[in-house]
């Protein structure tokens, strides 16, 4: 496989599972338990690991030439939950 490929799918993972943690650990806690550090924490790895999944991103789009419509399937696995995992196993495998 693609160095491409293998790091892009290892941003795509720790982006999904980020997001998940925040939708499903980090936002109980701040409205259920009176916790929102959990959020501010969750939520600043989560930002972090997304700009990181968009800069793995161009070299797909650069370098392997993937046509332009999956600009527009990356962009919805990276807002829908679980979407980064469906999306991993659609293209990368």
């Amino acid at each position: 496989m693609e160095p491409i490929l293998v790091r892009f799918r290892k941003v795509a993972l720790a982006e999904g599972v980020s997001f998940l943690v925040l939708l499903f650990i980090a936002m109980p806690l701040k409205y259920l338990m009176d916790m929102p550090m959990a959020v501010k924490v969750v939520g600043w790895i989560h930002g972090v690991l997304f700009i990181g999944y968009w800069v793995a991103a161009v070299p797909l789009f650069t370098r392997l030439k993937w046509p332009f419509d999956r600009v527009i399937g990356l962009g919805l696995a990276a807002l829908l939950p679980f979407g980064t995992f469906v999306m991993e196993r659609k293209w990368l495998r």
